[in-house]
């Protein structure tokens, strides 16, 4: 079986890399990186890195120009500044609607992509690092169990039940993704999280704050800082 693994260059999707490879065998996976506008290379250099060490192929495709228009923090074409506070903190503020950094339907076009390319290179399975953290409280509704669930079977059926789409943390905090990923011994020290593309992690945007306790939770120090 041939798998397919959307890869941004995080600890979430690097430990899907990782998971993929230790059931199917480095061979046999594909890692696919998106570009959609970012304001960083950061994570883009980070999933070259993390490719290269596993020794997989690595595609990279551009849909940034879906996202024009889009006033998303994270986006070349915004002029907002990115919250440097906890996702519940900007939840707040939200009246229950998506944080600022939420790229517009993001992982139903990054899933959809992917399962043309799948099919298209002969893989049955895509992964993706969603997990119940970013979904939580509707920051990234595009990361929760439902999403995935309705992904799912569109994408099953679509393909002719072909290839389906495997979530392994969906229902699953940061703090186990890292525990997942220290047992597999993923290359964390080549991953990048922060929203910000500086030379060190900015420490106080959202995800940054996530991985920093998820790494605490372990009882372990991440990597990239050292």
């Amino acid at each position: 079986m041939r798998a397919l693994v959307l890869c941004s260059g995080g600890i979430d999707s690097t430990t899907c890399l990782a998971l993929a490879i230790e059931r199917y065998g480095a061979a046999e996976v594909t890692a696919l990186c998106i570009s959609y506008g970012q304001k960083h290379t950061r994570e883009l250099d980070s999933a070259r890195a993390v490719a290269a060490y596993y020794g997989v192929p690595l595609r990279v495709l551009d849909l940034a120009a879906l996202f024009e228009g889009s006033n998303c923090t994270l986006l070349q074409g915004s002029d907002g500044d990115i919250p440097k506070e906890s996702y519940a903190d900007q939840l707040a503020k939200t009246d229950g609607a998506p944080v600022s950094t939420y790229v517009p339907f993001r992982n139903g076009l990054f899933l959809a992509s992917a399962a043309s390319i799948a099919l298209s290179q002969g893989c049955s399975v895509i992964y993706y690092g969603a997990h119940a953290d970013d979904a939580a409280g509707n920051a990234y509704p595009d990361c929760s169990e439902a999403f995935n669930d309705a992904m799912g079977r569109a994408i099953y059926l679509g393909s002719g039940e072909q290839l389906r789409i495997e979530a392994p943390f969906v229902d699953k905090d940061k703090a186990a993704v890292v525990a997942e990923g220290l047992r597999l011994g993923a290359p964390y020290h080549l991953t990048w999280s922060c929203y910000e593309g500086g030379e060190r992690p900015c420490g106080l945007c959202g995800t940054c704050r996530d991985r920093a306790a998820a790494f605490a939770a372990n009882g372990v120090a991440d990597p990239a800082l050292a």
